[in-house]
């Protein structure tokens, strides 16, 4: 097993005995959270179609994976939702089973495993998410540089880029938007050093609600949940492409290896990927991940083109295996 997972895994090993009342659950998604990407309809909308019980689960893609790992022999788990490049890791470690759901050959190659191991369900543009009213005065940042300036010293969060997929994808907009490369991720550890200068928060978890609540008035997240505060809560949000540029990340579910509920599993993940499913993902502020027609109502709530302009895709298998050595600089050198 890779080190920089073995803490992670004894720790996941050690919480097996607070799991067992989810097994009597019809399928055990791990990394299901009700306030990301709207998995709360997802779930329920799951329920009501094919009548089955999936239990939120807050994990973030390296907690996911750490568990996978420890329960590779008694797998608890049916499917598994992460990062791609979590998607990647959790592919080599042998955790992971292949199948391609209804719906797959109409994923563009770039966004899903050749043999079925993980596949893409939708995917985000990394920026700024802005609790406009808890800036205390300040304007709202236009740049990643902007975050290194005295006014915005407590202001601003990130997930913490050693455990959460959101927190690699941050450091990889950075990264490249300053001038970095894969194989150079020096700008990126430079600003992280110079922005822990401003007593940034670092979270393991997603948090949304602590930017609606304005604990955390800036956080670098997905459009998603920027556009989920900015249309259903009470409250002055924004969403912000920094002006150096950013990248755009897919989001992929995995069929566990040895799934207690393989079957039922597969119909799951089928479904996140039929119409109805990635109207799902659509409506809550998502890219899907086939080509479906988003209506222009909906396309109208989302930032213009011209600022979408600045979001690249980028080869994150690549990224994926520059990733260890980015972790192992940030935790030396930053952390």
């Amino acid at each position: 097993m890779d080190k920089r997972f073995a803490a992670l895994a004894l720790a996941a090993a050690m919480t097996l005995i607070l799991r067992a009342p989810a097994q009597a659950a019809d399928v055990i998604c791990y990394n299901c959270p009700p306030q990301w990407a709207d998995f709360a309809t997802m779930l329920k909308s799951i329920k009501v179609d094919l009548g089955y019980d999936i239990p939120f689960d807050n994990k973030n893609s390296g907690q996911t994976l750490a568990q996978l790992i420890a329960e590779k022999n008694n797998p608890v788990a049916d499917i598994a939702y992460y990062g791609v490049n979590f998607g990647m890791k959790a592919k080599a470690e042998g955790v992971v089973a292949p199948y391609k759901p209804k719906g797959w050959d109409d994923v563009p190659a770039g966004l899903k495993d050749p043999d079925g191991d993980w596949t893409a369900i939708h995917s985000g543009t990394l920026g700024l998410f802005i609790n406009v009213d808890a800036l205390g005065g300040a304007p709202a940042p236009a740049c990643w540089k902007d975050l290194l300036k005295p006014q915005y010293k407590g202001l601003v969060g990130y997930l913490d880029p050693s455990s959460a997929a959101v927190g690699y994808v941050g450091a990889v907009a950075i990264n490249n938007a300053l001038g970095g490369s894969a194989a150079d991720f020096s700008p990126a550890i430079d600003f992280f050093k110079a922005l822990h200068k401003n007593e940034p928060i670092v979270p393991k978890q997603t948090s949304y609600a602590r930017v609606v609540s304005g604990e955390i008035p800036i956080l670098f997240d997905f459009d998603f949940n920027a556009y989920r505060a900015k249309y259903t809560e009470k409250g002055n949000f924004a969403f912000v492409i920094p002006c150096e540029g950013t990248v755009v990340f897919p989001y992929v579910a995995s069929l566990v290896k040895n799934a207690p509920d393989k079957a039922k599993a597969e119909k799951v993940l089928d479904y996140f990927l039929s119409d109805k499913g990635q109207s799902i993902w659509a409506n809550a502020y998502l890219r899907p991940a086939r080509p479906i027609k988003l209506p222009q109502s909906l396309q109208d709530k989302f930032l213009p083109a011209a600022d979408y302009a600045r979001a690249k895709s980028v080869d994150w298998a690549k990224m994926e295996s520059v990733q260890n050595a980015f972790t192992a600089r940030y935790l030396a050198e930053v952390r």
